[in-house]
């Protein structure tokens, strides 16, 4: 035998009561803890307000950042203009770089031509890259920078820098088999990383000049930074016809 409920329960009541209970509950919930997540300012997307504010000439809204700022007058940030850098003239500041291997034997000449150079003296820095060297190269040029950058010496540059980098690279060749061409990949490739090395060490912004010299010259005019400075150009390479 089955009882027959009463004609006016309906078997959906229960559901009413308990979807009525739980829209009741989140919107106690909202006005009472979650408004905390909410961000004040405008519903629309930020792109949208900016694009909204600069349209009709307006202000765009700012974010708040509760971050410290930035103190930009930090003695540990420096700010260098090089677009309204003034020189006086004949005063522009000259780097001079060398790379040097197996090298000892051609200082001595070396420094006396750079001591006779008539450009300014003050106005010049030096600097020297000695690597995979198997001769006293490196001993040999500290003890000529020594000599050349005494206090007492009215012919001193501005400053000296010596880079020591070995590359691994230890293949010995003579003269002959250096200049050959199917050398020239392997070499060229040492040279520019040398070159690199050398540049990023010693390049600062107040140099307005850099001058690649060869340790092996024997011979140049006085006047060289003089003459290649007159031509005026961003680079300058020496003709072999």
């Amino acid at each position: 035998m089955q009882r027959r409920r009463p004609s006016s329960y309906k078997p959906t009541s229960r559901l009413y009561y308990l979807l009525l209970f739980l829209v009741l509950f989140f919107l106690w919930r909202w006005t009472n803890g979650w408004h905390r997540f909410l961000c004040a300012g405008s519903t629309k997307p930020p792109l949208a307000t900016q694009l909204i504010a600069v349209g009709s000439h307006q202000r765009p809204p700012s974010l708040h950042n509760p971050h410290e700022p930035i103190i930009v007058e930090s003695p540990g940030i420096e700010y260098i203009n090089l677009d309204n850098a003034t020189v006086a003239q004949g005063e522009d500041r000259v780097l001079i770089l060398t790379p040097l291997r197996d090298a000892a034997s051609h200082l001595d000449t070396h420094f006396r031509l750079l001591s006779e150079l008539t450009y300014p003296h003050q106005s010049i820095d030096l600097a020297f890259l000695v690597g995979d060297s198997k001769d006293d190269t490196l001993s040999v040029v500290q003890d000529e920078v020594k000599r050349l950058q005494t206090p007492s010496n009215p012919s001193r540059f501005h400053s000296a820098l010596i880079v020591e980098k070995d590359f691994g690279d230890g293949i010995q060749q003579t003269v002959e088999e250096r200049h050959s061409l199917k050398a020239q990949g392997t070499r060229r490739k040492g040279i520019g990383r040398a070159r690199n090395y050398l540049l990023y060490a010693a390049l600062k912004p107040e140099h307005r000049w850099v001058y690649w010299r060869d340790v092996d010259i024997v011979e140049n005019p006085e006047t060289v930074v003089e003459d290649l400075m007159k031509h005026d150009r961003d680079v300058v390479v020496p003709s072999m016809s």
